[in-house]
């Protein structure tokens, strides 16, 4: 029988690592055996390898908006899964702009990449992956896999995704980076699973303290570009999904509030399944 499964590799929202933090957004989504890799944050690739998964058999990856949190790690997994025996080619789904990071990722390692295929014989990596620019509606069809995307608000970023998997008769849909936005309980409707980002209104002013930023701009972002916990658990609520489980953390690393925090924010408005992130965590089907 087929493993289905979403595993949580980065549940940290935004790019910056400290000692103690978690990694940045990733996911790995397994539906009726097929390895999706959805957002590439910092660590990604380790995130894969500790999954069990062989990055030589990287194909599919969906990347939901431009932020480096999502994207950083993009051209390094790549590069690493070529490097371990990748022969096979990868899709890649992103905003419109994608494409100019891998061209220039590709100029920054082009020494690196001329140099093992001269001397280690190896495949081009410059002829295996196809990048495809993401619209709303459906996005990837082939039999056994149907992927869907929304446009969802995360300002001052235009072009920004949820995504809707559906396979194996199962369905996952993951939020991406939003503001509360009610139009995805409609997307989101029947899943089996929501995926949804969230941060804790309470501990923001901490948070940004902790930055240090000498203005009010990154508390402005957080509070026009991001959906609180209660909101998340409303929006599952009202799709009337399966479960609930919560990534892209903010904070996700501050002592000062614990998991009890995130279930007593969401405890009010949702009484299914739920499941709170952290690197590593793999949430069955």
């Amino acid at each position: 029988m087929s493993e289905n499964y979403l595993a949580l590799l980065g549940t940290k929202g935004g790019p910056s690592v400290r000692p103690g933090s978690t990694m940045p957004t990733s996911s790995l989504l397994c539906l009726d055996g097929r390895l999706i890799v959805v957002d590439c944050g910092l660590g990604v690739t380790r995130g894969l390898v500790d999954q069990g998964m062989r990055l030589e058999s990287l194909s599919l990856i969906f990347i939901t908006h431009l932020h480096s949190d999502h994207y950083l790690e993009l051209g390094p997994l790549i590069h690493t899964a070529w490097t371990t025996g990748l022969k096979t080619p990868v899709v890649i789904y992103g905003p419109e702009g994608l494409a100019s990071y891998w061209d220039a990722f590709l100029t920054s390692m082009e020494a690196d990449i001329v140099l093992r295929i001269e001397d280690e014989g190896r495949k081009d990596l410059r002829s295996l992956v196809e990048i495809r620019t993401i619209d709303a509606g459906t996005i990837h069809d082939e039999p056994g896999l149907s992927v869907t995307a929304m446009r969802v608000e995360h300002p001052p970023l235009v072009d920004c995704f949820a995504l809707r998997f559906a396979a194996g008769g199962r369905e996952v849909v993951m939020s991406g980076d939003t503001a509360y936005l009610p139009a995805l309980a409609d997307f989101a409707r029947g899943a089996d699973l929501l995926l949804h980002e969230a941060m804790l209104g309470s501990a923001l002013p901490a948070l940004v303290a902790r930055v240090g930023t000498d203005n009010d701009k990154l508390m402005q972002h957080l509070v026009r570009s991001h959906t609180t916990a209660e909101d998340a658990a409303r929006i599952a609520a009202e799709a009337g999904v399966g479960a609930l489980a919560l990534n892209h953390l903010i904070p996700s690393d501050d002592p000062d509030y614990t998991a009890d925090h995130w279930h007593e924010a969401v405890r009010p408005h949702w009484s299914g399944g739920f499941h709170l992130g952290r690197d590593g965590l793999r949430i069955p089907l």
